[in-house]
């Protein structure tokens, strides 16, 4: 039986390429959909990102009490996934708009919206 990680990596590096760009190329409301699908926490692409990198945290952690990997690994994959869990619950509280703006009829989102100030949050 064959190893399956290079098959594993292709994938990831393909489905990575193809969404960007196609999200690149859909409408908005159709785009909007696309990035509210991808930031649901439970079965969106970054949970799933979220979880995968706590599941590697569990390996490093156990590859590193058995002296395989250094413990920063493990450590720097730890915090990753404490980030990304905190990018995500962040994230999720504008899931909703995200759908509202991908459920507009066409009519509808052909009307420029009004603008809005940009806010810049400085994290400390």
């Amino acid at each position: 039986m064959t190893h399956p990680t290079p098959d594993a990596v292709r994938l990831a590096d393909t489905i990575t390429r193809q969404l960007a760009s196609h999200l690149s190329q859909l409408p908005p409301p159709q785009a909007a959909q696309v990035i509210a699908r991808v930031l649901d926490p439970d079965n969106g692409v970054l949970g799933g990102v979220t979880h995968l990198v706590a599941t590697g945290s569990v390996f490093a952690k156990d590859q590193a009490e058995r002296g395989a990997l250094p413990a920063e690994v493990w450590l720097a994959l730890g915090r990753a996934s404490n980030e990304l869990g905190d990018i995500a619950l962040d994230l999720d509280e504008h899931t909703n708009t995200l759908q509202r703006v991908g459920a507009q009829p066409a009519a509808t989102a052909a009307k420029p919206p009004a603008p809005a100030p940009l806010v810049v949050r400085r994290h400390r």
